[in-house]
């Protein structure tokens, strides 16, 4: 995935730089941008933030804080590149959540390592999930918010596993987690299978994943997840239970209930340029097309294609 890092200066003078630091690294993308223009930066939400402040016209200080201020860039790295060697004022930025204060005169390896590894430990931390590795709530919702503004055409896919709470009752957690990582596993593979870029996969907790995909089309996108899940989640199970086809679980009465083997449901939105306000939006009308999904015993999908253009 191709890193976007925005560098903040009014006279061009740092992007030339970058480009040729960075040219044998085809995964980092620098875009130059004007101090007036900050709020193009934070709408897309880049990977860092360069400041050159030597090159803007405006406070830094006041610059930094109107960054912090973004919800959606609240945990994104932020570097200022001074000549400023005063130390009040070095202090001053750091203060505002800044991670590097780099003094002028650079030197270039020293630029060019600090990039790459700030922007690894970032790809760390944004995956709240150390079991899936897939980024969280953050930044699907960001993810989100991001293709609303731009206004794209993407289908979002809200997936979860049925029965899974018997499958732990029975199996134990640690083979719980086996299927989590598993799903994930088939939702990734599925998805790199049928599209080239422009996705997004994340795990918003417990069994639940979101799938985000370019275009109006994903049927064949969630028949393909589904038949690939079904097909190998039955090496998760004993021969026994797949040959009954169920599993059973003693309830809190001491009644043996029977459940079917966990299988998959997928609720998709379809997102036109013009259809929704605002990501909550999206969010109810999936758990609404996720629920009819899961009223269908086994794996199945829903998709919602209404289309309601705003005026």
């Amino acid at each position: 995935m191709v890193q976007e890092i925005y560098i903040i200066d009014d006279d061009d003078s740092s992007i030339i730089v970058f480009r040729e630091l960075f040219k044998n690294d085809e995964e980092y993308k620098f875009i130059s941008v004007k101090s007036e223009q900050i709020d193009v930066a934070l709408k897309n939400i880049p990977a860092i933030i360069i400041i050159n402040e030597d090159a803007i016209d405006v406070d830094v200080i006041e610059l930094c804080k109107k960054i912090r201020r973004d919800d959606d860039n609240s945990i994104t790295p932020v570097i200022v590149v001074s000549s400023n060697g005063d130390q009040e004022h070095r202090i001053a930025i750091l203060k505002e959540s800044i991670e590097y204060y780099i003094k002028k005169p650079v030197n270039e390896q020293y630029l060019y390592f600090t990039v790459k590894n700030l922007n690894r430990l970032m790809n760390i931390n944004r995956r709240i999930s150390p079991l899936t590795g897939l980024p969280g709530n953050v930044q699907i919702h960001a993810e989100l918010k991001k293709r609303l503004l731009n206004k794209e055409d993407f289908c979002v896919l809200y997936l979860d596993l049925d029965n899974f709470k018997a499958y732990n009752d029975v199996y134990g957690f640690l083979k719980g987690d086996q299927i989590i990582k598993f799903t994930a596993d088939t939702i990734l593979s599925c998805v790199h299978e049928q599209y080239n870029d422009d996705i997004f996969v994340g795990h918003i907790g417990g069994d639940d994943f979101i799938a985000i995909v370019p275009g109006i089309a994903c049927e064949r996108l969630c028949q393909s997840i589904i038949a690939n899940f079904d097909e190998k989640v039955q090496s998760f199970f004993t021969p026994e239970d797949v040959k009954k086809g169920y599993i059973e679980v003693e309830n809190r009465k001491g009644i043996i209930e029977q459940f079917p083997l966990t299988s998959i449901s997928i609720g998709v939105v379809v997102v036109d340029a013009y259809r929704f306000y605002n990501i909550l939006e999206i969010g109810e009308i999936g758990a609404q097309v996720k629920h009819a999904a899961k009223s269908v015993v086994g794996s199945s999908y829903a998709i919602d294609k209404r289309h309601h253009h705003m005026i």
